[in-house]
């Protein structure tokens, strides 16, 4: 039941919830009803990841089992897999993202709640289960550490503890700034996208009224060239009309 007023747009999901929490109770279920009710209403960045999860099923568990490749090569410090998996999540996240934009109208901001929930599911796997039952109602952030690619070591040191307090903290500290350049270089993205796509919309209506003036502009040439047509003729039955009551009063 969730899941299917998950999977409607949010203009939709109001009314389905009033409808179902209806039937619940007419069926004697109030207990259910009550649960129906309390259903959040999904954000537009939401419903949009929600809808990839049905809908792109094959490229969402793509990008999670690259979560789980990221998050099992930082816990055991293997920095060629962290490197690899680093790589494979720009990727396959940049195909979803597209794959998610071009099925909904998004706004930057949408997108870049995309972007985010996105990255939440990558690196957190609370937020990876989420995201795969395709119910949230808001997008997702992760404000943790996010794991980045560590310093190549030989492979005896690869399966040593984390790094010492010091240097943990500096990983994440540079993790963190990563995170923040990504989302940044996302939103401009996201923007750039939009704007790219009003000035589209601009330059086709320019076109469409330009082609509508220079129309309109052409008809206007031929009839002033018919009007000047008729005052010529008007002139002539005017001096014709004069001459001709001339001779007749003459």
């Amino acid at each position: 039941m969730a899941g299917r007023l998950y999977a409607l747009p949010p203009s939709d999901f109001t009314a389905a919830r009033t409808a179902e929490a209806r039937e619940a109770k007419e069926a004697g279920d109030a207990a259910l009803a009550r649960e129906i009710g309390k259903l959040r209403k999904p954000t537009v960045s939401a419903w949009a990841v929600n809808r990839a999860a049905r809908e792109h099923a094959d490229e969402l568990g793509e990008l999670l089992a690259v979560g789980e490749e990221l998050r099992a090569a930082w816990a055991a410090q293997d920095s060629d897999a962290l490197a690899a998996a680093t790589r494979r999540r720009g990727e396959v996240t940049g195909r979803l993202s597209r794959l998610i934009r071009e099925a909904a109208d998004l706004s930057a901001a949408a997108a870049a709640e995309v972007d985010q929930t996105l990255d939440a599911a990558v690196v957190d796997a609370d937020a990876a289960d989420e995201v795969r039952r395709g119910r949230l109602a808001k997008p997702l952030s992760y404000s943790g550490f996010a794991p980045a690619p560590v310093s190549a070591a030989p492979a005896a040191r690869r399966k040593k503890p984390p790094p010492p307090e010091d240097e943990a903290r500096k990983a994440e500290e540079r993790a963190e700034a990563e995170a923040r350049e990504a989302k940044e270089r996302a939103e401009a993205e996201a923007a750039h996208r939009e704007w790219s796509e009003t000035l589209a919309e601009a330059q086709r209506e320019h076109g469409e009224r330009a082609d509508k003036v220079a129309r309109l502009e052409k008809r206007l040439a031929k009839a002033r060239k018919r009007l000047e047509a008729a005052a010529h003729r008007l002139d002539v039955a005017r001096r014709e009309e004069r001459h001709a009551r001339a001779r007749l009063n003459g």
